[in-house]
């Protein structure tokens, strides 16, 4: 049995897979860039105007000047100011040619078609946006490893970019093991439950950025077992198996998954909840056998899938470590880490009721973990605590 650092450090060392894919621009949106982007265009493509106003010559600033025409955004043909006049510009329309200044709409007067500027500090090129001021042709418009946030897919929107090369996702596959589950919307007969793991799972997968899901329910027979992990092998790059890892004589995953070569990296982990975890790697296909307690699978979800599934993407870590006083006194034997389900606020953090490894309530109210180290008996009120902050 191995600790939490080690086993992340396991994990760190053994995840492998990327995959780069072409995608439409919105489809891309939460990912990461595998190239740099070179603008095809200047952007904007002409000199602009910022502001309202009056496109001038610099030179006739302290003229009384004509109003030969205007100029609105999206005008394709140009006008041409000599000295002596002006033109009516509106924000994000070309400036007129033999202009190179524009006056605000407040500080002019306006009389007879001729206006007289009251600005006294004026400056040559004021409010004018210059062409290639946003990106220029040719330039590298976005670095590899860019994350793309509704801005950057809005910037790369705007220097007409449709389609981006990114880290994608990888296909994952959820096995779900245990005669006791029973679906939703049918009645529960006597010493069945209701299957939550692949409802929590894919609810965290799909916040994540993976979109290809795949979940099949395997029985409680080696066979069963076997046929599906050999399809989730063929089909998936990360497999998620829940329950069936621990030493039961109907916890046949570690078997399965020798029976299907693949390598096992660990097998049991110094923690509270989710000690029975398992790891391994087939290729470049990521195994991990969860416990089937929801809230031990939910938390080695966020402490260990996760961030494999983010290294595989090219993602920053989205669990978030800091530290935060504890409110409450929390007492643990020392031997096990422990997560805690907590809820941190204002630099404080609470464990919560119902830690006990089946119960999701407390879950369902926690925005953290509350990290109590093996060798810890535990912490009071008052201590500074280490705490994951989640993903939610």
């Amino acid at each position: 049995m191995i600790n939490v650092q080690q086993a992340k450090q396991f994990i760190n060392e053994s995840v492998s897979y990327t995959n780069i894919q072409i995608l439409p621009l919105l489809q891309a949106f939460g990912l990461v860039t595998a190239n740099d982007i070179i603008a095809t265009v200047s952007i904007p493509n002409f000199v602009q105007s910022s502001m309202d106003g009056y496109a001038i010559k610099f030179a006739d600033k302290d003229n009384d000047l004509q109003i030969i025409g205007e100029m609105a955004a999206g005008t394709t043909e140009s006008i041409l100011i000599r000295n002596g006049q002006a033109a009516r510009i509106f924000t994000g329309a070309p400036l007129p040619e033999g202009a190179d200044t524009v006056v605000m709409q407040e500080k002019v007067a306006v009389e007879n078609g001729m206006i007289k500027i009251l600005d006294d500090k004026i400056i040559l090129g004021l409010n004018v946006r210059p062409k290639g001021s946003e990106v220029t042709e040719g330039q590298v418009a976005m670095q590899k490893g860019t994350y793309l946030s509704a801005a950057a897919i809005g910037f790369l929107a705007g220097i007409g970019c449709a389609e981006v090369s990114v880290y994608s996702p990888p296909d994952v596959s959820i096995i779900l093991t245990g005669n006791e589950l029973q679906e939703q919307g049918k009645p529960l007969k006597f010493g069945q439950v209701y299957e939550a793991s692949s409802f929590q799972l894919k609810a965290a997968l799909q916040k994540a950025g993976i979109k290809n899901i795949g979940v099949m329910h395997a029985e409680d027979d080696p066979e069963s077992l076997k046929k599906c992990l050999k399809y989730a092998l063929a089909t998936s790059k990360v497999v998620l198996l829940t329950g069936g890892v621990s030493v039961g004589d109907y916890d046949y995953v570690p078997a399965a998954a020798e029976a299907c070569d693949i390598e096992q990296k660990f097998h049991k982990i110094k923690q509270k909840p989710g000690k029975p975890l398992f790891f391994g790697i087939k290729g470049t296909t990521t195994i991990f056998g969860l416990p089937g307690n929801p809230s031990s699978s939910l938390t080695c979800f966020y402490e260990y899938v996760l961030p494999a599934l983010e290294k595989m993407m090219n993602l920053p870590g989205s669990v978030t470590k800091t530290a935060a006083i504890a409110t409450h006194d929390y007492i643990k034997p020392q031997g096990l880490t422990h997560f805690l389900k907590a809820y941190h606020n204002n630099g404080n953090v609470t464990p919560l009721h119902a830690q006990e490894s089946y119960r999701l309530h407390s879950f369902a109210q926690a925005n953290c973990f509350l990290v109590l180290p093996e060798d810890s008996e535990g912490c009071k009120g008052g201590d500074s605590v280490e705490v994951h902050l989640l993903p939610l």
